[in-house]
Protein backbone atom coordinates (compact mmCIF):
# COMPACT_ATOMS: atom_id res chain seq x y z
CA UNK A 1 0.00 0.00 0.00
CA UNK A 2 1.66 3.19 -1.59
CA UNK A 3 0.41 6.50 0.35
CA UNK A 4 0.07 9.98 -1.40
CA UNK A 5 3.20 12.32 0.22
CA UNK A 6 0.41 14.23 1.83
CA UNK A 7 -1.54 11.03 3.06
CA UNK A 8 1.45 10.27 4.83
CA UNK A 9 1.79 13.39 6.44
CA UNK A 10 -1.58 13.41 8.01
CA UNK A 11 -0.74 10.04 9.76
CA UNK A 12 2.62 11.25 10.81
CA UNK A 13 0.55 14.46 12.62
CA UNK A 14 -2.23 12.35 13.66
CA UNK A 15 0.22 10.06 15.58
CA UNK A 16 1.80 12.91 17.17
CA UNK A 17 -1.52 14.48 18.00
CA UNK A 18 -2.89 11.51 19.04
CA UNK A 19 -0.71 8.52 20.51
CA UNK A 20 1.92 11.31 21.91
CA UNK A 21 -0.13 14.44 22.38
CA UNK A 22 -2.67 12.43 24.08
CA UNK A 23 -5.63 13.49 22.70
CA UNK A 24 -8.84 11.60 21.28
CA UNK A 25 -8.84 12.61 18.08
CA UNK A 26 -7.29 15.51 15.88
CA UNK A 27 -9.05 18.56 14.40
CA UNK A 28 -8.74 20.10 11.31
CA UNK A 29 -6.56 22.94 12.72
CA UNK A 30 -4.25 21.00 14.55
CA UNK A 31 -3.77 19.06 11.16
CA UNK A 32 -3.67 22.10 9.04
CA UNK A 33 -5.86 20.82 6.56
CA UNK A 34 -9.47 21.39 5.38
CA UNK A 35 -12.25 18.48 5.61
CA UNK A 36 -12.24 18.56 1.72
CA UNK A 37 -8.91 17.64 1.43
CA UNK A 38 -8.61 14.92 -1.25
CA UNK A 39 -5.81 13.17 1.30
CA UNK A 40 -8.36 12.50 3.96
CA UNK A 41 -10.69 10.82 1.42
CA UNK A 42 -7.78 8.50 0.65
CA UNK A 43 -7.09 7.69 3.65
CA UNK A 44 -11.18 7.19 4.59
CA UNK A 45 -11.27 4.72 1.26
CA UNK A 46 -8.68 2.57 2.61
CA UNK A 47 -9.98 1.96 6.11
CA UNK A 48 -6.99 4.06 7.92
CA UNK A 49 -9.01 6.82 9.72
CA UNK A 50 -12.71 7.79 10.68
CA UNK A 51 -13.59 11.32 9.03
CA UNK A 52 -15.96 13.32 11.18
CA UNK A 53 -17.74 17.29 10.95
CA UNK A 54 -14.81 18.55 13.39
CA UNK A 55 -12.18 15.83 13.73
CA UNK A 56 -10.75 12.67 12.28
CA UNK A 57 -9.77 9.71 14.72
CA UNK A 58 -7.54 6.79 13.74
CA UNK A 59 -9.13 3.44 12.31
CA UNK A 60 -6.92 0.32 13.88
CA UNK A 61 -5.17 -0.47 10.54
CA UNK A 62 -4.63 3.34 10.73
CA UNK A 63 -2.95 3.49 13.51
CA UNK A 64 -0.72 0.90 12.49
CA UNK A 65 0.25 2.74 9.55
CA UNK A 66 1.01 6.01 11.55
CA UNK A 67 3.14 4.68 13.45
CA UNK A 68 5.48 3.06 10.67
CA UNK A 69 5.01 6.47 9.02
CA UNK A 70 6.89 7.84 12.17
CA UNK A 71 9.31 6.10 13.02
CA UNK A 72 10.47 6.16 8.75
CA UNK A 73 10.60 10.29 9.53
CA UNK A 74 12.54 9.82 12.75
CA UNK A 75 14.90 7.40 11.11
CA UNK A 76 15.35 9.52 8.06
CA UNK A 77 16.44 12.75 11.14
CA UNK A 78 18.72 10.07 12.41
CA UNK A 79 20.37 9.85 8.59
CA UNK A 80 20.06 13.23 7.95
CA UNK A 81 21.96 14.39 11.28
CA UNK A 82 24.23 11.32 12.34
CA UNK A 83 25.39 10.13 8.99
CA UNK A 84 25.15 13.62 6.53
CA UNK A 85 26.10 16.14 9.09
CA UNK A 86 22.95 18.09 8.52
CA UNK A 87 21.45 19.94 10.83
CA UNK A 88 18.94 22.75 11.73
CA UNK A 89 15.87 23.28 9.36
CA UNK A 90 17.19 21.78 6.31
CA UNK A 91 17.83 18.69 8.20
CA UNK A 92 14.07 18.38 8.84
CA UNK A 93 13.19 19.53 5.26
CA UNK A 94 14.90 16.53 3.53
CA UNK A 95 14.25 14.15 6.09
CA UNK A 96 10.23 15.33 5.38
CA UNK A 97 11.44 14.31 1.89
CA UNK A 98 13.61 10.89 2.14
CA UNK A 99 10.80 9.64 4.21
CA UNK A 100 8.86 9.06 1.43
CA UNK A 101 11.30 6.97 -0.57
CA UNK A 102 11.48 4.29 2.13
CA UNK A 103 9.48 1.92 1.23
CA UNK A 104 8.55 -1.26 3.21
CA UNK A 105 12.03 -3.44 3.13
CA UNK A 106 14.47 0.43 2.52
CA UNK A 107 13.69 1.33 6.64
CA UNK A 108 14.57 -1.93 8.21
CA UNK A 109 18.21 -1.77 5.66
CA UNK A 110 18.55 1.96 7.34
CA UNK A 111 17.12 0.49 10.36
CA UNK A 112 20.11 -1.67 10.25
CA UNK A 113 22.80 0.72 9.15
CA UNK A 114 21.87 2.77 12.18
CA UNK A 115 22.13 -0.12 14.35
CA UNK A 116 18.91 0.58 15.28
CA UNK A 117 18.27 4.11 17.27
CA UNK A 118 15.06 4.33 19.76
CA UNK A 119 15.24 7.97 19.65
CA UNK A 120 15.28 10.65 17.02
CA UNK A 121 17.81 13.48 17.30
CA UNK A 122 15.36 15.33 19.32
CA UNK A 123 14.98 13.01 21.57
CA UNK A 124 11.59 11.38 20.69
CA UNK A 125 10.73 7.98 20.46
CA UNK A 126 11.53 6.11 17.54
CA UNK A 127 9.39 2.91 17.28
CA UNK A 128 10.76 0.12 17.19
CA UNK A 129 10.30 -2.62 14.06
CA UNK A 130 10.85 -6.08 13.80
CA UNK A 131 14.87 -5.92 12.90
CA UNK A 132 15.38 -4.37 16.66
CA UNK A 133 13.61 -6.77 18.05
CA UNK A 134 15.29 -9.56 16.51
CA UNK A 135 18.65 -7.63 16.94
CA UNK A 136 18.33 -7.23 20.98
CA UNK A 137 17.20 -10.86 20.82
CA UNK A 138 20.87 -11.83 19.03
CA UNK A 139 22.87 -9.95 21.58
CA UNK A 140 23.29 -7.42 18.58
CA UNK A 141 21.72 -4.35 20.29
CA UNK A 142 23.33 -1.71 18.52
CA UNK A 143 23.84 1.91 20.06
CA UNK A 144 23.96 2.43 23.47
CA UNK A 145 24.77 5.03 26.16
CA UNK A 146 28.69 5.65 27.00
CA UNK A 147 27.53 4.33 30.83
CA UNK A 148 27.00 1.07 29.60
CA UNK A 149 30.48 0.34 28.67
CA UNK A 150 33.00 -1.39 30.76
CA UNK A 151 36.47 0.19 31.06
CA UNK A 152 38.23 -1.09 28.13
CA UNK A 153 35.94 -0.91 26.05
CA UNK A 154 35.48 0.92 23.03
CA UNK A 155 32.72 1.99 20.33
CA UNK A 156 32.24 4.61 17.56
CA UNK A 157 30.33 7.91 18.51
CA UNK A 158 26.66 7.56 17.19
CA UNK A 159 25.24 11.15 18.59
CA UNK A 160 24.67 13.20 21.64
CA UNK A 161 21.23 13.29 22.95
CA UNK A 162 20.84 16.50 24.83
CA UNK A 163 18.87 19.87 24.62
CA UNK A 164 21.35 21.58 26.32
CA UNK A 165 23.98 23.42 24.31
CA UNK A 166 26.58 24.23 26.16
CA UNK A 167 27.06 20.59 27.03
CA UNK A 168 26.86 19.99 23.74
CA UNK A 169 29.64 22.31 22.38
CA UNK A 170 31.58 21.21 25.53
CA UNK A 171 31.25 17.76 24.40
CA UNK A 172 32.13 18.59 20.48
CA UNK A 173 35.21 20.84 21.83
CA UNK A 174 36.43 17.45 23.55
CA UNK A 175 36.19 15.99 20.04
CA UNK A 176 33.25 13.47 20.90
CA UNK A 177 31.74 13.61 17.57
CA UNK A 178 29.78 10.83 15.16
CA UNK A 179 32.14 8.81 13.59
CA UNK A 180 34.72 9.17 16.22
CA UNK A 181 36.32 6.01 18.33
CA UNK A 182 36.13 6.86 22.06
CA UNK A 183 37.50 4.31 24.33
CA UNK A 184 35.99 3.98 27.64
CA UNK A 185 39.13 3.97 30.51
CA UNK A 186 37.39 4.53 33.69
CA UNK A 187 33.82 4.43 35.24
CA UNK A 188 34.17 5.34 38.47
CA UNK A 189 34.23 7.83 40.23
CA UNK A 190 33.83 9.65 37.35
CA UNK A 191 34.06 8.79 33.77
CA UNK A 192 37.26 8.72 31.73
CA UNK A 193 37.18 8.89 28.07
CA UNK A 194 40.19 8.79 25.07
CA UNK A 195 39.34 10.58 21.62
CA UNK A 196 41.77 10.65 19.87
CA UNK A 197 45.02 11.04 21.55
CA UNK A 198 43.48 13.38 24.68
CA UNK A 199 41.94 12.18 27.46
CA UNK A 200 38.49 13.16 29.20
CA UNK A 201 36.48 12.96 32.63
CA UNK A 202 32.84 13.95 32.72
CA UNK A 203 30.41 13.05 35.11
CA UNK A 204 27.73 10.37 35.09
CA UNK A 205 24.62 12.39 33.80
CA UNK A 206 26.66 14.09 30.71
CA UNK A 207 27.97 10.29 30.24
CA UNK A 208 24.81 9.11 29.75
CA UNK A 209 23.92 11.43 26.78
CA UNK A 210 27.16 10.12 24.66
CA UNK A 211 25.61 6.94 22.51
CA UNK A 212 27.97 4.78 21.24
CA UNK A 213 28.33 1.80 18.72
CA UNK A 214 29.92 -1.25 19.99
Amino acid sequence: MKLSDKAEEILESMWIAIEEGGAKEAGYDLLGISPADPALGELENIGLISVESEYVTFLPAGRVEGEKTIRRHRLAERLMMDVFNIHGDSAESKACQFEHLLDDGVDVKLCTMLNHPSTCPHGKRIPPGDCCEEARKSGDIGVVALTELRPGESGEIAYILTEDSKKMQKLMAMGVLPGNSINLMQSFPSYIFRVGYSEFAIDTAMAREIFVRR
